[in-house]
């Protein structure tokens, strides 16, 4: 985003303004300073950014928010932590706090970044008057920040690729989906965690699609591959296209004017499948798109002098959720459009050598069968079970009754309603 003018950062709309609640404050009242008409005595002791202490200020008028947005992962950008600290070891700490000052901290987000102005960390700038807008904008505020992703994807900004069928059919916000619950970090009232998350995928899926499409998988669910699957595929494998993965991003500061800056080796559009490797209760699936993050071993070689120590402990090729949602992609336009298709897998030869540890628990080793040999692989239901209702498939198949054989335990996901589905009479 283009950073604002001067005048533009500042400029008060007094007739507006004035009829907010906010406006019938004192400035002093946020911004402390003097009562003046003389700027250098107004200015005295200023607060230019009051919202970065919230309790103090904000906490005031809104002490539920105030109280528990210090925990919120848009203030203490524990998520930055906790995969910074996984991937390298405490002696290395005081380099990476340099560090992070200097290239990360500028992203921790205040109340003001997103209700009065835009992010610091894009320039700042009122963006009504001073105006307090209780809904951020998607595009001054949310998308300022997370846009090069997050934004281009979901407003379509890739060549080719259509925006997101929430954006180009509803014209849905980020708050449609992401209550403002989540945003301030009342993560019990928000469904995400009773604890304050370390990172973004930890605890319940929040938001997460069944809120609005709660017939998906249930047995009134009219699509058979949303039973078949049920579990087993997050929502993006099917619903989602290519998105950006990046490489190599490296930190240092300039030789010549002491600034920091970053520098990534690439980015480019991929839409690989990949094991799950954040697989828990909430998270259940075998299968979930991922993009590969802009790490490697010499990324904070700058301050360290040293390449990671633990660098293979998590994945570059991470758990991901595109936010370019389609009814329809190529990889569900037809069974055979995934099942048999090596090329929207993550499969070792997509690796680097140099990533291949890291990433063995994401590595798909086989992809899955073509439908043909799938099919061809299934035996039919015995004759003599032509009157039993599928239902009661597993009633044998799982007790092991009368010597039966075991349900195959790839198995183990499927609704017992679904047995007869692949296994037809002969």
């Amino acid at each position: 985003m283009a950073p604002l003018e001067p005048w533009e950062k500042v400029l008060i709309d007094g007739e507006t303004f004035l009829t907010n609640i906010h406006g019938t404050m004192a400035c002093t009242n946020c911004h402390l300073g003097e009562n003046d008409a003389d700027k250098a005595i107004a200015h005295t002791e200023m607060i230019a950014r009051p919202s970065e202490d919230p309790g103090t200020v904000c906490g005031s008028c809104h002490a539920d928010i105030s109280d528990v947005y210090p925990g919120s992962l848009h203030a203490s950008q524990a998520g930055y932590w906790t995969t910074i600290d996984a991937r390298n070891v405490p002696e290395d700490h005081p380099a990476l706090e340099e560090m992070f000052g200097n290239h990360c901290a500028s992203c921790h987000t205040t109340c003001g970044d997103c209700h009065v102005s835009q992010p610091a960390s894009v320039g700042g700038g009122l963006i009504e008057g001073h105006v307090f807008n209780a809904t951020p904008s998607l595009t001054r505020n949310c998308t300022a920040c997370h846009g090069s992703r997050v934004g281009n994807e979901y407003m379509g900004k890739h060549e080719d690729i259509k925006a997101d069928v929430h954006f180009r059919q509803g014209r849905m916000k980020c708050t449609d989906c992401h209550t403002a619950a989540e945003m301030h970090g009342d993560y019990a009232t928000a469904g995400l965690t009773s604890e304050e998350p370390v990172h973004r995928y930890e605890g319940g899926q929040v938001p997460i699609c069944t809120q609005c499409h709660a017939t998906v998988g249930s047995a009134d669910d009219a699509i058979q591959m949303h039973q078949m699957h049920g579990d087993k595929l997050s929502c993006q494998v099917c619903h989602s296209e290519s998105y950006s993965s990046c490489d190599g991003c490296h930190v240092q500061t300039s030789e010549e004017t002491g600034n920091p800056y970053f520098s990534t080796e690439g980015t480019y559009l991929t839409f690989f499948i990949g094991r799950n490797p954040l697989k828990s209760d909430e998270r259940p699936y075998e299968y979930v798109t991922v993009r590969h993050i802009p790490v490697a071993p010499t990324s904070y070689s700058f301050y360290t002098d040293s390449e990671m120590a633990n660098f293979d402990v998590l994945p570059t090729w991470a758990y991901a959720t595109p936010h370019n949602i389609q009814r329809e992609t190529p990889q569900n336009a037809s069974c055979e459009a995934c099942h048999g298709n090596a090329d929207i897998f993550l499969t070792a030869d997509k690796v680097k050598e140099s990533e291949m540890v890291a990433n063995q628990d994401v590595i798909v080793a086989e992809i899955p069968l073509p439908i043909e040999q799938l099919m061809a692989a299934i035996k039919p239901l015995p004759a003599n079970h032509e009157f039993y209702a599928s239902s009661l498939c597993l009633t044998c198949h799982t007790s092991g009754a009368e010597d039966t054989p075991q349900i195959p335990e790839g198995h183990a996901g499927y609704d017992q309603e679904s047995c007869s589905t692949c296994h037809a009479m002969p």
